[in-house]
Protein backbone atom coordinates (compact mmCIF):
# COMPACT_ATOMS: atom_id res chain seq x y z
CA UNK A 1 0.00 0.00 0.00
CA UNK A 2 1.13 3.72 -0.67
CA UNK A 3 0.19 6.22 2.04
CA UNK A 4 0.27 9.93 0.57
CA UNK A 5 -1.69 12.93 2.14
CA UNK A 6 -4.90 12.31 -0.12
CA UNK A 7 -4.70 9.14 -1.04
CA UNK A 8 -3.47 5.55 0.10
CA UNK A 9 -3.03 3.49 -3.19
CA UNK A 10 -3.34 -0.67 -2.71
CA UNK A 11 -1.86 -2.59 -4.32
CA UNK A 12 1.05 -0.06 -5.79
CA UNK A 13 1.98 -3.22 -7.94
CA UNK A 14 -0.21 -4.25 -10.89
CA UNK A 15 -0.06 -7.89 -11.05
CA UNK A 16 -1.53 -9.64 -13.69
CA UNK A 17 -1.79 -13.41 -14.39
CA UNK A 18 -0.32 -13.34 -17.75
CA UNK A 19 -1.97 -15.25 -20.66
CA UNK A 20 -2.21 -15.30 -24.13
CA UNK A 21 -4.95 -13.65 -26.72
CA UNK A 22 -6.58 -13.06 -23.33
CA UNK A 23 -7.77 -9.91 -21.51
CA UNK A 24 -7.14 -9.67 -18.14
CA UNK A 25 -7.86 -6.96 -15.46
CA UNK A 26 -6.53 -6.57 -11.95
CA UNK A 27 -8.01 -3.62 -9.80
CA UNK A 28 -6.51 -0.58 -7.68
CA UNK A 29 -8.55 0.72 -4.51
CA UNK A 30 -8.08 4.42 -3.71
CA UNK A 31 -8.81 5.39 -0.36
CA UNK A 32 -9.38 9.38 0.85
CA UNK A 33 -8.04 9.98 4.28
CA UNK A 34 -9.11 13.71 4.17
CA UNK A 35 -12.19 15.58 4.71
CA UNK A 36 -11.70 16.88 1.22
CA UNK A 37 -12.78 16.01 -2.33
CA UNK A 38 -10.08 14.61 -4.06
CA UNK A 39 -9.64 14.50 -8.06
CA UNK A 40 -6.84 11.67 -9.31
CA UNK A 41 -5.85 10.89 -13.01
CA UNK A 42 -4.44 7.83 -13.84
CA UNK A 43 -1.59 7.96 -16.79
CA UNK A 44 0.53 5.24 -18.18
CA UNK A 45 3.66 5.00 -20.55
CA UNK A 46 1.95 2.16 -23.17
CA UNK A 47 -1.73 4.29 -23.20
CA UNK A 48 -2.33 1.62 -26.57
CA UNK A 49 -2.27 -1.55 -24.15
CA UNK A 50 -4.20 -0.81 -21.33
CA UNK A 51 -7.60 0.48 -20.47
CA UNK A 52 -8.15 2.50 -17.17
CA UNK A 53 -11.87 3.09 -15.91
CA UNK A 54 -11.92 5.57 -14.98
CA UNK A 55 -8.55 7.19 -15.96
CA UNK A 56 -10.07 10.12 -13.85
CA UNK A 57 -12.61 10.67 -11.22
CA UNK A 58 -13.41 12.16 -7.52
CA UNK A 59 -12.75 10.20 -4.43
CA UNK A 60 -15.31 11.29 -2.01
CA UNK A 61 -13.99 12.63 1.67
CA UNK A 62 -13.60 9.93 3.82
CA UNK A 63 -14.36 7.11 0.93
CA UNK A 64 -12.94 4.51 -1.68
CA UNK A 65 -12.81 4.30 -5.30
CA UNK A 66 -11.97 1.24 -7.49
CA UNK A 67 -10.12 1.61 -10.59
CA UNK A 68 -10.13 -1.29 -13.41
CA UNK A 69 -6.64 -1.75 -14.99
CA UNK A 70 -7.53 -3.38 -18.43
CA UNK A 71 -4.47 -5.03 -20.60
CA UNK A 72 -5.39 -6.13 -24.05
CA UNK A 73 -4.90 -9.36 -25.61
CA UNK A 74 -1.61 -10.08 -26.16
CA UNK A 75 -0.16 -12.39 -28.83
CA UNK A 76 3.34 -12.95 -28.05
CA UNK A 77 4.70 -13.51 -24.55
CA UNK A 78 7.63 -10.59 -23.54
CA UNK A 79 11.02 -11.80 -22.59
CA UNK A 80 11.87 -13.64 -19.39
CA UNK A 81 7.72 -12.41 -18.24
CA UNK A 82 9.35 -9.14 -17.79
CA UNK A 83 7.31 -5.97 -18.51
CA UNK A 84 8.82 -2.33 -18.40
CA UNK A 85 5.42 -0.70 -18.77
CA UNK A 86 4.62 1.74 -15.67
CA UNK A 87 1.53 3.67 -14.24
CA UNK A 88 1.70 7.08 -12.63
CA UNK A 89 -1.55 8.19 -10.29
CA UNK A 90 -1.81 12.16 -9.80
CA UNK A 91 -4.05 13.37 -7.12
CA UNK A 92 -5.16 16.74 -6.05
CA UNK A 93 -7.34 18.27 -3.56
CA UNK A 94 -10.40 20.42 -5.54
CA UNK A 95 -12.96 22.43 -4.07
CA UNK A 96 -16.42 20.60 -2.35
CA UNK A 97 -19.27 19.59 -4.96
CA UNK A 98 -16.61 19.52 -7.98
CA UNK A 99 -17.90 17.42 -10.17
CA UNK A 100 -16.20 15.06 -12.68
CA UNK A 101 -17.13 17.49 -15.53
CA UNK A 102 -15.53 19.97 -13.86
CA UNK A 103 -12.24 17.97 -13.77
CA UNK A 104 -9.68 19.39 -16.18
CA UNK A 105 -6.15 18.34 -17.26
CA UNK A 106 -4.83 22.10 -15.96
CA UNK A 107 -5.51 20.48 -12.11
CA UNK A 108 -2.83 18.08 -12.44
CA UNK A 109 -0.52 20.49 -13.76
CA UNK A 110 2.85 21.20 -11.73
CA UNK A 111 4.16 23.75 -13.10
CA UNK A 112 0.65 26.31 -12.65
CA UNK A 113 1.27 25.90 -9.04
CA UNK A 114 -1.04 23.19 -8.11
CA UNK A 115 0.00 20.71 -5.08
CA UNK A 116 -0.22 17.62 -6.83
CA UNK A 117 0.54 13.82 -5.39
CA UNK A 118 2.07 11.80 -7.58
CA UNK A 119 2.55 7.90 -7.01
CA UNK A 120 4.00 5.38 -9.77
CA UNK A 121 3.07 1.94 -9.91
CA UNK A 122 5.47 -0.93 -11.53
CA UNK A 123 3.34 -3.64 -13.77
CA UNK A 124 4.11 -7.40 -12.89
CA UNK A 125 3.45 -10.41 -14.92
CA UNK A 126 2.49 -13.97 -12.85
CA UNK A 127 1.83 -17.10 -13.79
CA UNK A 128 -1.78 -17.78 -14.16
CA UNK A 129 -3.56 -19.69 -11.43
CA UNK A 130 -3.57 -23.47 -11.64
CA UNK A 131 -6.97 -25.40 -11.66
CA UNK A 132 -7.74 -27.70 -8.71
CA UNK A 133 -6.48 -31.51 -8.89
CA UNK A 134 -9.68 -33.58 -9.87
CA UNK A 135 -11.33 -35.59 -7.14
CA UNK A 136 -11.13 -39.63 -7.85
CA UNK A 137 -14.30 -41.03 -8.05
CA UNK A 138 -15.57 -44.20 -6.27
CA UNK A 139 -14.18 -43.47 -3.27
CA UNK A 140 -15.48 -44.98 -0.45
CA UNK A 141 -17.31 -42.91 2.45
CA UNK A 142 -15.57 -42.07 5.19
CA UNK A 143 -12.22 -42.25 3.54
CA UNK A 144 -11.88 -38.18 1.93
CA UNK A 145 -9.53 -36.03 3.34
CA UNK A 146 -11.17 -34.12 6.03
CA UNK A 147 -9.86 -30.63 7.08
CA UNK A 148 -8.02 -30.88 10.57
CA UNK A 149 -8.73 -27.60 13.12
CA UNK A 150 -5.04 -27.03 14.57
CA UNK A 151 -4.68 -24.97 17.82
CA UNK A 152 -4.22 -21.91 16.72
CA UNK A 153 -7.22 -21.66 14.47
CA UNK A 154 -5.71 -22.43 11.11
CA UNK A 155 -7.20 -25.36 9.48
CA UNK A 156 -5.07 -27.63 8.22
CA UNK A 157 -5.66 -30.14 5.40
CA UNK A 158 -4.10 -33.75 4.53
CA UNK A 159 -4.86 -35.77 1.31
CA UNK A 160 -5.04 -39.30 1.17
CA UNK A 161 -2.93 -41.48 -1.92
CA UNK A 162 -3.72 -44.73 -0.60
CA UNK A 163 -6.26 -45.76 -3.38
CA UNK A 164 -3.19 -44.61 -6.60
CA UNK A 165 -0.34 -47.51 -4.70
CA UNK A 166 1.47 -49.19 -7.52
CA UNK A 167 1.24 -52.65 -5.59
CA UNK A 168 -2.39 -52.96 -5.76
CA UNK A 169 -1.72 -51.99 -9.68
CA UNK A 170 0.67 -54.58 -10.09
CA UNK A 171 -1.18 -57.42 -8.44
CA UNK A 172 -4.38 -56.82 -10.37
CA UNK A 173 -2.29 -56.83 -13.70
CA UNK A 174 -0.07 -60.22 -12.81
CA UNK A 175 -3.86 -61.95 -12.06
CA UNK A 176 -5.32 -60.42 -15.60
CA UNK A 177 -2.39 -62.41 -17.17
CA UNK A 178 -2.25 -65.68 -14.91
CA UNK A 179 -6.53 -65.62 -16.40
CA UNK A 180 -5.76 -64.43 -19.96
CA UNK A 181 -2.97 -67.29 -19.77
CA UNK A 182 -4.84 -69.68 -18.56
CA UNK A 183 -8.24 -68.93 -21.20
CA UNK A 184 -5.35 -69.50 -23.72
CA UNK A 185 -4.08 -72.99 -22.91
CA UNK A 186 -7.76 -74.37 -22.75
CA UNK A 187 -8.82 -72.60 -25.93
CA UNK A 188 -5.37 -74.70 -27.40
CA UNK A 189 -6.61 -78.25 -25.81
CA UNK A 190 -10.24 -77.55 -26.99
CA UNK A 191 -8.54 -77.38 -30.59
CA UNK A 192 -6.88 -80.25 -30.22
CA UNK A 193 -9.39 -82.65 -29.67
CA UNK A 194 -11.11 -81.13 -32.15
CA UNK A 195 -9.09 -82.12 -34.91
CA UNK A 196 -8.43 -85.22 -33.55
CA UNK A 197 -12.27 -86.03 -33.53
CA UNK A 198 -12.33 -84.78 -37.21
CA UNK A 199 -9.26 -87.13 -38.56
CA UNK A 200 -10.94 -89.75 -36.63
CA UNK A 201 -14.46 -89.02 -38.77
CA UNK A 202 -12.20 -88.85 -41.67
CA UNK A 203 -10.54 -92.31 -40.72
CA UNK A 204 -14.04 -94.02 -40.48
CA UNK A 205 -15.69 -92.21 -43.87
CA UNK A 206 -13.10 -93.89 -45.47
CA UNK A 207 -13.31 -96.98 -43.96
CA UNK A 208 -16.72 -97.29 -45.03
CA UNK A 209 -16.68 -95.90 -48.42
CA UNK A 210 -13.62 -98.46 -49.13
CA UNK A 211 -16.39 -101.68 -47.79
CA UNK A 212 -19.32 -100.60 -49.73
CA UNK A 213 -17.02 -100.62 -52.76
CA UNK A 214 -15.97 -104.46 -52.22
CA UNK A 215 -19.54 -105.38 -51.18
CA UNK A 216 -20.23 -103.63 -54.97
CA UNK A 217 -17.61 -105.56 -56.68
CA UNK A 218 -18.43 -109.14 -54.83
CA UNK A 219 -22.57 -108.50 -55.65
CA UNK A 220 -21.62 -107.74 -59.76
CA UNK A 221 -19.20 -110.68 -60.27
CA UNK A 222 -21.68 -112.81 -58.53
CA UNK A 223 -24.02 -111.85 -60.76
CA UNK A 224 -21.60 -112.05 -64.18
CA UNK A 225 -20.98 -115.38 -63.26
CA UNK A 226 -24.51 -116.49 -62.84
CA UNK A 227 -25.49 -114.75 -66.10
CA UNK A 228 -22.43 -116.76 -67.81
CA UNK A 229 -23.53 -120.04 -66.64
CA UNK A 230 -27.30 -119.35 -67.22
CA UNK A 231 -26.00 -118.76 -70.88
CA UNK A 232 -23.95 -121.81 -70.76
CA UNK A 233 -26.51 -124.46 -69.32
CA UNK A 234 -28.79 -123.06 -72.62
CA UNK A 235 -26.85 -123.50 -74.89
CA UNK A 236 -26.42 -127.08 -73.61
Amino acid sequence: MSTGELLSIEPIELKFPFELRKQISCSLQLSNKTDNYVAFKVKTTNPKKYCVRPNTGIVLPRSTCDVIVTMQAQKEAPLDMQCKDKFLLQSVKVNDGVTMKEITPEMFNKEAGHMVEECKLRVLYVSPPQPPSPVPEGSEEGSSPRASVSENGNADFATSTKAFEPQDKSAEARFLISKLTEDKNNAIQQNNRLRQELELLKREGHKNRGGSGVSFMIVFLVGLIGLTLGYLMKKK
